[in-house]
C-alpha cells in the first residue's frame, strides 16, 4: 500500500483538497508541475554495459593467481608459458560472459505497461495527452478497454470494473465506486475508489483525479523494490566463491613456503620461482569453471525439452536444492478462468465437471451422472445465466467479457443451446447488485431473466420454480444452499425470471420485482490439471509448498486444502503487517497459505524464509510477483500468462504455465548438482596430485618431475576431455525420493575431502615411482618427465570410472557412458601426440618412451580404480562417514 491513503478522501472534497481548479488544472499549472517534477515514467537504465560484464568474468581469486603468474613469467622470458596461461584465462572469461546471457530488463518492462496516451480534462476542455505528461491534480477520463495511466482517486463511476489481477492476483474484475472508504489504512486491493496505474478497465466509465504518477504509483513502487532487490547469488555460486577464496589462500601460502624452502635448499632464485609458479598452476583447477558451466548448460537443454526455460544458468542447480516453493495461486496453481462447479435448483445440488472456458463437462447428482435437461428448474437456472449475460464465446478456451459471465455462459453450453432475442437490459450496478435482460420467446411473449447476489435475488422473489410448477418460496433452504456453496470458496449468484406481457419493450430497475426464483450457480477459479500430483511429488521430494496470493483468504485456503498444501490455517496480509519478524518466522514454520498480500508482504515472507536457512523458489506471473521473484534464490515465472515484468525478473520460465513442470525441473536440477559433485570429486584430487608433486620435489631438493607447461597441459586437456564426459552420465535412480541437501552443507563434503587427500597422495606416489625408475634405468630427464606426465593422465582416466558414482559400485555400468569412452580415447591420442611428435616434444619438454614404460604406467595408475571401489565398500559398511 502506498504511504498516502487516497481512499479516505471524501468524494466532494477531492477537488478542493487536491486541486484548486474545479474544471481541472490549467495548462500553465500543469506545465509548471511537470517542469518541477519531471517526466513521470517508470524508468530503468542498464547500470552496466557489456564491457563491465566481460571484465567481471575475471573477478575470481583463481584467475588473479593465473594472471599474476603469467605476468611474472613473461618478464622472465617464458613467452610460450605466458601465452598458454593467458589463453586459458581468456577462454574462461568468454564462456562466463556468454552464459551470463541477457541483462535484467524488469524495469524497462514496467514502463511498457504505462499507456502512451490518456484523456485529460484541463481548463474544462478534454484532450488526449501522452501519459508521461500527467501530473498530480489532473482529471482523467476512463472507459472500457483503457489501461489506467496513473494512480487516481475516483470521483465518478458508472458500472466501472477494473482487472487488477496483475497487481493483486484476484481473478474477478473489481467493482469501482466513488464513495469514501472509512476503514482507514487497508491493502490497496481493497481500495474500491482508487484505480491503479497499469490495471485494465474491464467495463463502464469513470473519472478520477491523479494522485500519484511514475515511481510514486503502486507499479512504480514495485519497480523500486526490483531496483533495490540485489541480484542474489545462488547457493552453489556462494559455496564455489567461498571455496575459491580458501583454495587461493592455501595455494598462495603453499607457493610462498615452497619458494622460501627452495631458497634455503639452495635452488636458484629463478628456478625456485618457476617451481612456485608450477605449484600454483598445478593446484588451480582452471578448467573447473568451464566444466561446471558445461554441466549446467546441458541441464538447461534438458529442462527446455521439459517445458522449462532457464534464463540464468546457475538457476539449474539452485532449483535442485530448493527446500521451499512460494507460489502464487491465480494463473499458477489455478487456470485464471472462472468455472461454475456447482448449481442448485429445486432443492438439488449438482456438481459440474470440466474447467476453464471449454464447454465440455458432466452434471453429477449425488455422484451419479445426470441429464441436466430432465430437470426443468436446472434448465431455467442455466438459461438465466446464459441469457442475462454480456459475455460471448469466441472458441475453445476463449471468451470475450467478464470472467464471471463467461463461466455462466460455459455452464449453460455444457447442457445445450439457449437463445432468445434480447430486447432490453438493466445493466449491473454495484449498488443494486443485479442485472436483468428482457427477451422475446418463440410464441411472442416476453420474459425477464435476472441474476445477482443471492440475498438481492431472494429479496425480489415471491415464488420458486420447482421444475414442474411455481410454488411457495423457501428462502431458508436457498440461503442454506448459498452458504454451503460459499463455504467451499465459491462465488455464488442467484437466478430468477418474470414473465411479462408481449407488448413490453423496455424495462427499468423498478420493474424487477415479483420474480420467480430458479436456482443458484457457484463458481471458482479451478486448480490446474496435474497440480495436485505435482504438490504431492514436491512433498515426496522433501519440498514444502507455500501459497502467497492477493486473492481472498477463504478462497486461497479452500484451493490450498483441495490441492494438498499442508497448512495450519491461513494468514491475511493485514495480519502479516502487524507481526514482528520473530512472530512471523514462528508462524512460517506451520502456516502455508497467505492471502490478500501486497508485494511488500510477499517480499518479506521470502526474505524471512531465506533468513531461516531455506533455499527459496518463488513462482508467479504478475507484476506483484516481480520483487519476490528477483529476491528469491530462484524465481520462476509463467511463460503464457506471465507478464513481461515477471519473466524478466525471474531465473526460469515455465513454457506451458504448468506447475507440474517444476517437479521435472527439480529432478534435472538435482541431477546437475550430482554431476557437479562428481566433477569436484574427480578434479580436485587430480589437481592436488600435480601440486604435491612439486611440493615434495622442492622439500626433497630434487628435480621437478613436471614443468609448468606440462601441468597446464594436464589441467586443460584432461579437464575438457575427461571432466566434461562426467556431465553426460545417466540420471541416477530415485533422485526425487531423496530429501533436498541441507542448505548449509559445504560443497566439499567429508567424502570429497577424504578422496582429495587419498587420491592426491596415491597419484604423487605413482608418478614418483615411475619417474625415479626411469632415471635409475638411465632414461633422460625429459623421458622421465614424460612417463610421470602419462602416469598422472592414466591415474585420472582410471579414477574417472570411479567417479561415475560417488557411493555406488561402477562395475555394472562401467561402459554405459559412450561420451566418456570417446573422451578417454581422445585424451590418449593427445598423449601419444605429446609423447611422440618431435615438434611438440621441443615445446613441452617431452620425449618418446618405450613399450615397457607404458606397461608400468598402466599397472601403477590402475591401482586407484580398485582401491576406490574398496573404499566404497567400506563406506557402505559404515567404516567411513
Amino acid at each position: 500500500m502506498a504511504e498516502e491513503q487516497w481512499c479516505g478522501i471524501p468524494s466532494e472534497d477531492v477537488f478542493t483538497l487536491l486541486n484548486s481548479h474545479p474544471d481541472g488544472l490549467s495548462q500553465d499549472e500543469a506545465e509548471l508541475r511537470l517542469a518541477r517534477d519531471g517526466y513521470n515514467e517508470v524508468s530503468a537504465k542498464q547500470e552496466h554495459g557489456p564491457v563491465y560484464r566481460f571484465l567481471k568474468q575475471f573477478a575470481s581469486p583463481l584467475i588473479y593467481l593465473l594472471i599474476a603468474a603469467a605476468v611474472i613469467i613473461f618478464f622472465l622470458d617464458h613467452y610460450v608459458d605466458t601465452v598458454v596461461i593467458l589463453l586459458v584465462v581468456l577462454a574462461n572469461a568468454i564462456i562466463g560472459f556468454i552464459q551470463e546471457g541477457k541483462a535484467q530488463n524488469a524495469l524497462e518492462s514496467l514502463s511498457k505497461l504505462l499507456v502512451p496516451e490518456a484523456r485529460v480534462i484541463r481548463s474544462g476542455v478534454s484532450s488526449v495527452l501522452p501519459s508521461r505528461e500527467l501530473v498530480a491534480g489532473d482529471v482523467v477520463l476512463l472507459e472500457a478497454g483503457d489501461r489506467v495511466p496513473a494512480d487516481m482517486r475516483l470521483f465518478y463511476t458508472k458500472n466501472l470494473r477494473a482487472d487488477e489481477s496483475i497487481l493483486t492476483g484476484e481473478s474477478v474484475p473489481v467493482e469501482k465506486k466513488a464513495d469514501t472508504i472509512d476503514t482507514g489504512c487497508m491493502a490497496f486491493a481493497d481500495q474500491k475508489n482508487v484505480c491503479f496505474a497499469g490495471t485494465l478497465i474491464n467495463q463502464g466509465q469513470g473519472r478520477g483525479v491523479v494522485v500519484a504518477t511514475g515511481n510514486k504509483t503502486q507499479i512504480g513502487r514495485i519497480s523500486e523494490f526490483i531496483r533495490e532487490s540485489k541480484e542474489m547469488s545462488t547457493p552453489l555460486l556462494r559455496k564455489m566463491a567461498h571455496m575459491s577464496v580458501i583454495l587461493s589462500v592455501v595455494i598462495l601460502i603453499i607457493a610462498a613456503l615452497t619458494f622460501v624452502v627452495g631458497l634455503f635448499r639452495g635452488f636458484e632464485t629463478v628456478e625456485i620461482f618457476m617451481a612456485s609458479v608450477s605449484l600454483a598452476v598445478a593446484a588451480i583447477p582452471e578448467g573447473l569453471p568451464a566444466v561446471i558451466t558445461i554441466s549446467m548448460a546441458i541441464g538447461v537443454n534438458r529442462m527446455a525439452a521439459r517445458n522449462t526455460i532457464i534464463r540464468t544458468v546457475p538457476a539449474v542447480e539452485t532449483l535442485g536444492s530448493a527446500t521451499v516453493i512460494c507460489t502464487d495461486k491465480t494463473g499458477t496453481l489455478t487456470r485464471n478462468q472462472m468455472t461454475v462447479t456447482q448449481a442448485y435448483a429445486a432443492g438439488k445440488l449438482y456438481e459440474i465437471t470440466g474447467s476453464g472456458y471449454v464447454p465440455e463437462g458432466d452434471f453429477l447428482l449425488e455422484g451419479a451422472k445426470a441429464d441436466p435437461l430432465e430437470d426443468k428448474a436446472l434448465v431455467e437456472t442455466l438459461r438465466a445465466g446464459v441469457l442475462c449475460n454480456d459475455a460471448s464465446f469466441r472458441g475453445v478456451d476463449n471468451i470475450d467479457g467478464d470472467p464471471t459471465e463467461g463461466a455462466l455462459l460455459i455452464s449453460g453450453m455444457k447442457a445445450g443451446k439457449f437463445y432468445l432475442p434480447r430486447k432490453d437490459i438493466v445493466p449491473f450496478e454495484p449498488e443494486e447488485r443485479f442485472m436483468a435482460t428482457l427477451h422475446e420467446k418463440e410464441d411472442g411473449s416476453k420474459i425477464i431473466y435476472v441474476k445477482g447476489s443471492p440475498e438481492k435475488i431472494l429479496s425480489m422473489c415471491i415464488s420458486q420454480f420447482n421444475g414442474q410448477e411455481t410454488g411457495p418460496l423457501d428462502p431458508e433452504s436457498v440461503s442454506h444452499a448459498a452458504e454451503q456453496m460459499a463455504s467451499n470458496a465459491l462465488r455464488v449468484l442467484g437466478m430468477a425470471y418474470r414473465e411479462v406481457a408481449a407488448d413490453v419493450e423496455r424495462i427499468e430497475a423498478e420493474d424487477i420485482k415479483d420474480l420467480v426464483f430458479t436456482g443458484l450457480q457457484g463458481m471458482m477459479d479451478p486448480p490446474r490439471e496435474g497440480v495436485t500430483e505435482a504438490i504431492r511429488n514436491c512433498k515426496t521430494a522433501g519440498i514444502r509448498v507455500i501459497m502467497i496470493t492477493g486473492d481472498h483468504l477463504k478462497t486461497a485456503y479452500a484451493i490450498a486444502t483441495k490441492i494438498g498444501i499442508e497448512t495450519e490455517g491461513a494468514l491475511a496480509g493485514k495480519d502479516i503487517e502487524e507481526m514482528s519478524d520473530g512472530h512471523l518466522k514462528e508462524l512460517l514454520g506451520k502456516v502455508s497459505v497467505f492471502a490478500r498480500t501486497s508485494p511488500e508482504d510477499k517480499l518479506r515472507v521470502v526474505k524471512l524464509l531465506k533468513e531461516m536457512g531455506e533455499v527459496v523458489a518463488v513462482t508467479g506471473d504478475g507484476i506483484n510477483d516481480a520483487p519476490a521473484l528477483k529476491t528469491a534464490d530462484i524465481g520462476i515465472s509463467m511463460g503464457i500468462t506471465g507478464t513481461e515484468v515477471a519473466k524478466e525478473a525471474s531465473n526460469m520460465v515455465l513454457a506451458d504455465d504448468n506447475f507440474s513442470s517444476i517437479v521435472a525441473a527439480i529432478e534435472e536440477g538435482r541431477d546437475v548438482y550430482s554431476k557437479i559433485q562428481k566433477i569436484l570429486i574427480w578434479t580436485l584430487p587430480t589437481n592436488g596430485g600435480q601440486a604435491l608433486s612439486i611440493v615434495f620435489a622442492v622439500i626433497l631438493g630434487m628435480t621437478l618431475p613436471l614443468v609448468p607447461l606440462q601441468i597446464l597441459w594436464l589441467n586443460t586437456v584432461t579437464a575438457i576431455g575427461l571432466g566434461v564426459p562426467i556431465t553426460m552420465e545417466p540420471k541416477e535412480r530415485g533422485i526425487l525420493k531423496r530429501p533436498p541437501r541441507p542448505p548449509k552443507e559445504p560443497i566439499l563434503t567429508p567424502l570429497i575431502k577424504r578422496r582429495v587427500i587419498f587420491v592426491s597422495l596415491l597419484i604423487v606416489a605413482g608418478a614418483y615411482l615411475n619417474f625415479f625408475m626411469k632415471l635409475e634405468n638411465g632414461g633422460s630427464l625429459d623421458a622421465a618427465r614424460t612417463i610421470a606426465l602419462n602416469t598422472i593422465v592414466f591415474f585420472q582416466i582410471f579414477y574417472l570410472f570411479n567417479s561415475k558414482s560417488m557411493y555406488e559400485y561402477v562395475f555394472r555400468d562401467i561402459l554405459s557412458n559412450r561420451i566418456m569412452l570417446l573422451g578417454i580415447a581422445i585424451v590418449i591420442a593427445l598423449q601419444m601426440m605429446i609423447t611422440y611428435v618431435p615438434a611438440i616434444n621441443s615445446i613441452f619438454s617431452t620425449a618418446p618412451i618405450e613399450a615397457a614404460d607404458w606397461l608400468m604406467i598402466v599397472l601403477v595408475s590402475s591401482s586407484v580404480f580398485f582401491l576406490i571401489e574398496i573404499e566404497k565398500y567400506l563406506h557402505k559398511k559404515g567404516y567411513f562417514s
